[in-house]
């Protein structure tokens, strides 16, 4: 029997990693987050779950005891509306990795797997819409997001350097937007897929069809369903892959033809109006699978239109159920 530590496991994607774990009958799974647990998105009462602040050293010994696996997926972060005004509390999350790698190192874990960002990236080569998508390669030379890439990027070289000096054996993914239901959908730290959604279902229930859209909705990302992102976690961290990959969609899309998929879903058009003021992030950015394909014979794959179809019915499920309440 594994038994694992998923760090941040009441998060969006921990918590989601957490149920897939328990589906895999030879794991025993020890659940870390800092929040309370009635705040965390996912509860299961089978697995270990622990209110922890991992940024303390003592916590991640703690955590750490008795595992032979890491998942960190722990950081203080949320899309580009926080992390471009909480750069230090982005940062600050390097403390969580560092004593985790520490205690791993000391107490004789097998795995180490570490989630990175595609905001490790140098902006510099994500000015233009028409992205052709960013190679592993493109993290160098280093001008990462502000904040929050940079602590990523940093974190990246510590695993690494733990896996050269100590023998850890570490693996880092790169993701790319990851989306899906039993995440943040409002209070600033959504992301663009889940902010739309609620942006559209809020237009239509109140009769008030307009949409306020960050910045001119001409710039691009790709966004990848939690289920490939989850799938992709198990294949890089079962893998021989040893430097950062990117995990994440090929199928790019502007912030506009984005609002266009989820006013479909909803039957409804919007009259939109754009914030050029709002943060927005870099101009174009997607990524480049020719490594991950070549490495696993496999990519994220799941279409746009279907991962927003269910994160839309499960959005619109917690907003009209708070609406009635």
């Amino acid at each position: 029997m594994n038994k694992v530590i998923v760090a941040g496991a009441g998060g969006f994607i921990g918590g989601h990693l957490v149920s897939s774990l328990r589906k895999r009958k030879n794991h025993l799974i020890r659940a870390v987050d800092m929040k309370p647990l009635n705040e965390w998105y996912q509860v299961f009462p089978d697995t270990e779950n622990w209110v922890l602040d991992l940024r303390e050293k003592e916590n991640c010994i703690k955590s750490v005891d008795g595992c032979n696996e890491v998942y960190n997926l722990a950081a203080d972060m949320g899309g580009m509306g926080f992390i471009e005004t909480h750069k230090a509390a982005c940062m600050i999350s390097v403390l969580i990795n560092t004593h985790l790698l520490m205690a791993a190192r000391d107490k004789g874990v097998d795995r180490y797997f570490y989630s990175s960002s595609a905001c490790v990236y140098n902006a510099e080569k994500q000015t233009d819409p028409e992205n052709p998508g960013l190679k592993e390669s493109d993290a160098y030379p280093a001008l990462a997001e502000d904040g929050y890439g940079w602590e990523k990027l940093f974190s990246e070289r510590m695993c690494r350097h733990f896996r050269e000096d100590f023998g850890l054996t570490t693996r880092i993914a790169r993701f790319h937007n990851v989306y899906g239901p039993f995440g943040t959908y409002y209070g600033g730290r959504e992301k663009a897929p889940a902010a739309i959604c609620r942006k559209v279902i809020e237009a239509g229930l109140s009769g008030k069809y307009e949409i306020v859209i960050w910045g001119d909705g001409l710039q691009t990302r790709s966004f990848m369903y939690i289920d490939d992102c989850i799938q992709g976690i198990f294949n890089i961290m079962y893998s021989q892959i040893k430097e950062p990959i990117n995990l994440g969609s090929s199928e790019m899309v502007s912030i506009n033809a984005l609002t266009d998929i989820v006013e479909e879903i909803a039957g409804i058009k919007l009259q939109r109006r754009y914030d050029l003021d709002a943060p927005k992030g870099v101009r174009g950015r997607n990524s480049d699978n020719t490594l991950i394909k070549k490495y696993l014979n496999w990519e994220p794959s799941i279409p746009l239109k279907n991962g927003m179809r269910k994160t839309y019915d499960w959005i619109y499920s917690q907003m009209t159920e708070k609406q009635a309440e």
